[in-house]
């Protein structure tokens, strides 16, 4: 057994692990860096992020081609199969494995492939995939595993007709109906996806409303969006029991319904990938969902270990979960890179898609605060008619006194681009954070930008 001494050790090569061995490595450590597959990039690269939205670009192009009358004057409407759409995201993933593996590379990181547990508070072996075992000794050990689907135990994920988010990309057909268990936000991509492929699509949410986190009227329109586009959202329902059978799958549930597909798509909740780590040995416990907790320097209950990521909960995001990592690393390396991530927006790929950051409505009322809003349709502005999407709006929720900018909400062609303009004004200081920025600046014509200032001028004009 070869032993190895690093500064900081890395569990997880996925967005908090790259932002934390990148961030520890620039410092001057010594970094090594473990991860189970073969190649960099973690579950966002290989399994979750990357892969679906290089889906739903695919999707959204095949969309815009069959319903645009231009292409209609060159052809029939095309049907595209869900194993030739995923042919362009295995691409993509290739592609974002190259330039991970090039950074660790640059930097000087130690990558093992392999598992890895902890002996005890300083030392990691790692199971590499000939068996041999490396010992790793480190000063600071960070844990950036992320997570997996969760799977209930009395569901067999083993029937070829039941998949989950990882499984649903190894589908080498394209199912006729498919059933969606649980709307958050990766149940609601995938149905967008799958119904952007013509699939009829049965969505199950075991609450009252779709995303219940956003704006209630973002929330709104995007079931109004689904209902238009062959997406049954059945609320408030819960499951009894799968039922899988030689041609399909048949939902039982709780209200006595059933709902009978050619496949079902899991899609209820996810659990940490901590139970491989041997934290019983160093006496780090796990929440029911496999997340450990940490403080505001993602710091765990043991001083030298850290964890960054979807293995620690909220808000579960590859944005978020590589500033994380970056911020745990600047707690052990004292660089002044540290920063406790909450301003973190939404960033939801349906079809169109969803951004928003700060207050909602809901929110601003139950706190009384004196707001107003301001909105942009997207069917009056000029980039939107030219690209050929009307769907959605700007919104901007702002203290009807001081003109401070409490929240910003968008839905529609560029939402998740767009929502940070408004990001930045947020993040501004003092008065500096104000309405006026978008009504005295001048914004390029015509950009969906530009909503800014459609949205600010409908929201002064409401005042009185």
């Amino acid at each position: 057994m070869a032993v190895y001494n690093y500064d900081v050790v890395v569990l997880g090569s996925g967005p908090a692990g790259e932002g934390a061995a990148m961030n520890a490595a620039k410092a001057g450590r010594k970094v090594a860096m473990v991860d189970s597959r073969r190649q960099v990039g973690g579950n966002c690269t290989h399994l979750g992020t990357i892969p679906s939205k290089a889906l739903r670009h695919s999707v959204r192009q095949i969309m815009q081609f069959n319903t645009n009358p231009m292409f209609r004057a060159i052809g029939e409407p095309r049907w595209f199969s869900f194993p030739d759409v995923l042919k362009s995201a295995e691409k993509v993933i290739s592609k974002q494995v190259a330039s991970r593996t090039g950074y660790y590379a640059r930097n000087r990181v130690d990558v093992f492939f392999g598992t890895g547990s902890f002996a005890d508070e300083q030392t990691i072996e790692v199971v590499c995939a000939n068996g041999v075992v490396e010992k790793l000794v480190a000063k600071h050990i960070i844990i950036a595993t992320g997570s997996r689907p969760y799977r209930p135990a009395d569901i067999d994920f083993h029937h070829p007709r039941i998949y989950d988010s990882d499984t649903i990309l190894s589908l080498g057909h394209t199912p006729r109906k498919l059933i969606v268990y649980g709307a958050g936000v990766i149940g609601c991509e995938y149905a967008s996806i799958f119904s952007g492929l013509g699939v009829l699509v049965e969505l199950v949410d075991n609450r009252g409303q779709l995303l219940s986190f956003l704006d209630s009227e973002i929330s709104q329109a995007l079931s109004y969006h689904f209902s238009n586009n062959n997406i049954t959202v059945r609320h408030n329902e819960d499951y009894d029991r799968v039922e899988g059978v030689d041609n399909g799958v048949i939902l039982h549930l709780k209200s006595g319904k059933k709902i009978k597909a050619d496949a079902l798509l899991w899609c209820n909740g996810r659990t940490g990938n901590t139970d491989q780590l041997g934290l019983e040995n160093i006496g780090v416990k796990v929440n029911s969902r496999g997340q450990i907790e940490v403080d505001e320097a993602y710091r765990t209950c043991v001083p030298n270990i850290y964890g960054a990521g979807d293995v620690i909960g909220w808000p579960s995001l590859a944005s978020a979960a590589h500033d994380q990592g970056r911020s745990a690393a600047g707690s052990i390396v004292d660089n002044g890179s540290w920063r406790f991530v909450n301003d973190v927006p939404t960033g939801i790929y349906t079809i169109p898609e969803i951004s928003s950051i700060g207050k909602t409505e809901q929110e601003l009322t139950q706190a009384k605060v004196p707001y107003e809003v301001g909105k942009a349709f997207f069917k009056s502005m000029a980039r939107a008619q030219i690209a050929g999407e009307p769907q959605g709006m700007l919104k901007i929720l702002f203290h009807r006194e001081t003109l401070e900018v409490l929240g910003v909400h968008c839905f529609g062609y560029q939402a998740s681009e767009i929502v940070h303009i408004g990001q930045a004004i947020m993040n501004q200081p003092g008065e500096l954070n104000t309405l006026k920025y978008f009504v005295n600046t001048t914004f390029n014509y015509p950009t969906m930008a530009e909503a800014y200032r459609v949205a600010a001028y409908d929201g002064l004009n409401r005042l009185f």
